[in-house]
């Protein structure tokens, strides 16, 4: 009771900021109403499995245990929620295997209720850490299994919730079972209070995931912007996933490079993490060689003027395309020189470094990396992986523009780097299996209350 009561007081608390980012940002208008479970929704008499991912990051990790949930269990349905609504946006766009797509609910016990009476789980699975008190004690009343895959405890993550113990440590006895990315992962569970018969190391999820081109409508995607910016034909730096203060950093270390005789051709294409950051990138920032979005292309959006021929022609040499665009990245590493991975020229803590490395791609990250330490540490090992090292941003502009030249320079070195990280991706695939055996088992023998 004091936790739903804290819960509403924030919630309420919170309002005004909601209403400022739905106004101006055209945030959380469209998932108020899934998200209070106000939506019909149809099942049938087939037994469900629910599996929920956060946001973009999640969804994405969680395709290939989809895929491998529809195999394995033909005659379940998928029931697919998420919490954002770019992460709603990228469950509808590339998981075909999914029978319903919905949004988690508030942690109401009203709301958790309607939810769990429409979508009528077998089991529930929670990708990395998404635990929720109401959630899950309405989960456990019903005997129904609650289990957290690809389980992930940053340190930030781990440090805060220490200093919760009691209530963490209830959110940890509630869940039925815990697969975690890693040894330390599962050590840092059980410090947090899950029992340490119920957790084990599972390995990551992200390692699994298919080439964008096993996918028909992301290959038509690729196909088509190709056609209109001439990607295939320019040496293109990718850089995606950025976030604040990170554009200003590239684009001028960018210039530097466009400034050099031997480099003065290379192309950038940048991609902003979130949507409602996509018209500030294109107003504050400036390039010399002119900057397109890739909107320009949406006829909802423009609307071809009479000299149609010349935007098109100009749109295959401007040096800076800005894909304010959502679930259309992943398709366009393929056409990349290099790979800058954003959210890790600052303190975000870095973003995933697998899908470039799914296309032999020498990739860039800046030193801050603490949301993939893992992955990074094992690229690192095997030479698969660049990390800056400066923290400040002159610094920064200088090391990267460096670094940028470099590669382009020598394509063997560059090559080289590709072909380690897509081998460090071969060499740890295999968490899909672990999970899904694991997932089986809760299913023919549900754990006694």
């Amino acid at each position: 009771m004091l936790y739903s009561l804290f819960y509403t007081l924030t919630f309420f608390a919170l309002l005004p900021y909601f209403a400022y980012q739905a106004v101006f940002n055209r945030k959380y208008l469209g998932n108020l109403k899934g998200r209070l479970w106000l939506t019909p929704f149809t099942a049938d008499s087939r037994p469900a499995i629910w599996l929920h991912a956060v946001s973009v990051g999640e969804t994405l990790a969680a395709k290939p245990l989809i895929a491998a949930l529809r195999q394995r269990f033909p005659n379940h349905r998928l029931v697919i929620s998420t919490t954002t609504m770019t992460g709603q946006a990228i469950a509808r766009q590339q998981i075909a295997e999914a029978d319903a797509v919905c949004y988690f609910p508030f942690d109401w016990r009203f709301t958790v209720r309607w939810a769990l009476d429409s979508v009528q789980p077998e089991i529930v699975v929670l990708m990395e850490s998404e635990l929720w008190l109401n959630f899950l004690t309405v989960c456990r009343h019903r005997q129904i299994p609650t289990i957290v895959v690809n389980g992930r405890i940053s340190d930030r993550s781990f440090q805060r919730s220490q200093k919760f113990g009691f209530f963490v440590r209830k959110l940890y006895l509630l869940a039925t079972r815990f697969l975690m990315q890693s040894q330390l992962d599962a050590e840092r569970a059980v410090k947090l209070g899950a029992p340490p018969d119920r957790v084990s190391v599972s390995g990551n999820l992200k390692y699994d995931l298919n080439d964008s081109g096993d996918s028909p409508k992301l290959a038509e995607i690729a196909r088509q912007l190709d056609e209109y910016f001439a990607l295939s034909s320019s040496r293109l730096i990718v850089a995606g996933s950025t976030c604040d203060d990170e554009e200003g950093i590239i684009l001028e270390a960018f210039g530097r490079l466009r400034s050099e005789k031997e480099t003065e051709d290379v192309r950038l294409l940048i991609a902003p993490r979130h949507p409602e950051r996509f018209q500030l990138v294109k107003t504050a920032h400036e390039f010399p060689g002119g900057m397109i979005p890739r909107s320009m292309l949406d006829p909802i959006v423009w609307n071809p003027p009479e000299s149609e021929g010349w935007y098109r022609e100009s749109a295959k040499q401007i040096g800076v395309i800005v894909l304010d665009s959502i679930g259309e990245l992943a398709a366009l590493y393929r056409f990349a020189s290099i790979v800058f991975v954003g959210g890790s020229l600052i303190t975000k803590g870095g973003h995933n470094i697998l899908e470039p490395a799914l296309y032999a791609k020498p990739i860039i990250v800046g030193p801050y990396m603490q949301n993939f330490r893992e992955i990074t540490n094992e690229f690192l090992r095997r030479e698969a992986l660049i990390q800056l090292r400066a923290t400040d941003a002159n610094e920064q502009v200088a090391e990267l523009s460096r670094v940028f030249a470099g590669l382009l320079r020598d394509q063997n070195f560059a090559g080289q780097f590709g072909a380690n990280a897509r081998q460090a991706i071969e060499d740890n695939r295999g968490a899909t299996t672990r999970t899904v055996a694991t997932i089986a088992e809760l299913i023919n023998h549900p754990p006694k209350r």
